[in-house]
């Protein structure tokens, strides 16, 4: 546990700051803003990756959904709390340098950035404080399997980076942004919202009950806590739709015009 964390907490600000290293020295031309949001945006993407890798491992090797065993499911969450400690510290050092020319000063700065990022620091906050002592401690020996489940739910993370670090670059007009905007609702879909489905279904095909008849059979604290886990991804599933329909928009009224 100590060795993870501490691996954990050298590990995402070094390749943070390996990261930004390089884009400076290999992109002259990108401003400092440049080089640290999308040094921001490729350390989540290796998380990502890491993550749904892990995610992967623990479903494939849990035969019973309830009560296999797999290492991977409670030592990699000892290696995501220093990410969701560095990733707020990353968000708020974007929200820094994209505001440092208006000299807001650090206390305004800082209430800007909370007033703008609620939702998110709030997800970090829940997985910290809430999901981090249910995954450790509460639920004993049983569940790795849907451990691994909310792993995956990361793998659309690589998509929605690679579309904010185009929009940086301001590539929105490329074949590449659309084609990942495609992927993005795709995999944010899949990986967000059916994965509750596809928990309940698991379940149901263990204990011999239809996907409609498991809510019924589980503790309701278990129906509540998908449910908080599910609405935030709804409501960011909304806004990528609905920026998908102004670029369509946008795309149709060029062409007519």
């Amino acid at each position: 546990m100590l060795l993870t964390l501490a691996w954990g907490s050298l590990f995402f600000p070094g390749l943070f700051a390996l990261c930004t290293w390089a884009l400076r020295r290999s992109r002259p031309e990108w401003t400092d803003t440049d080089c640290v949001m999308i040094s921001t945006r490729l350390v989540s993407s290796v998380q990502a990756v890491l993550a749904t890798g892990s995610g992967i491992v623990i479903i494939r090797s849990c035969s019973n959904v309830i009560t296999d065993r797999h290492w991977l499911a409670r030592e990699y969450v000892w290696f995501l709390i220093p990410y969701m400690i560095y990733d707020s510290y990353a968000m708020y050092l974007c929200e820094w340098y994209r505001t440092r020319d208006q000299n807001l000063g650090q206390t305004t700065t800082f209430r800007k950035f909370l007033s703008q990022n609620r939702l998110m620091i709030t997800h970090h906050a829940v997985i910290l404080f809430v999901l981090v002592p249910v995954a450790q401690r509460l639920r004993g020996d049983l569940g790795d399997f849907f451990v691994g489940c909310i792993f995956t739910a990361e793998l659309s993370t690589p998509f929605v980076s690679l579309g904010r670090i185009l929009i940086q670059l301001k590539q929105q007009h490329t074949l590449l942004y659309k084609v990942n905007g495609i992927l993005t609702l795709g995999t944010f879909f899949s990986c967000r919202i059916l994965l509750f489905p596809f928990m309940y279904w698991s379940y149901g095909q263990q204990q011999g009950l239809s996907l409609l008849q498991v809510p019924f059979s589980i503790p309701f604290y278990c129906n509540v806590a998908n449910a908080f886990l599910i609405a935030p991804q709804l409501y960011w599933f909304s806004l990528l739709c609905r920026k998908a329909v102004r670029l369509f928009d946008a795309a149709q009224g060029r062409k007519d015009s």
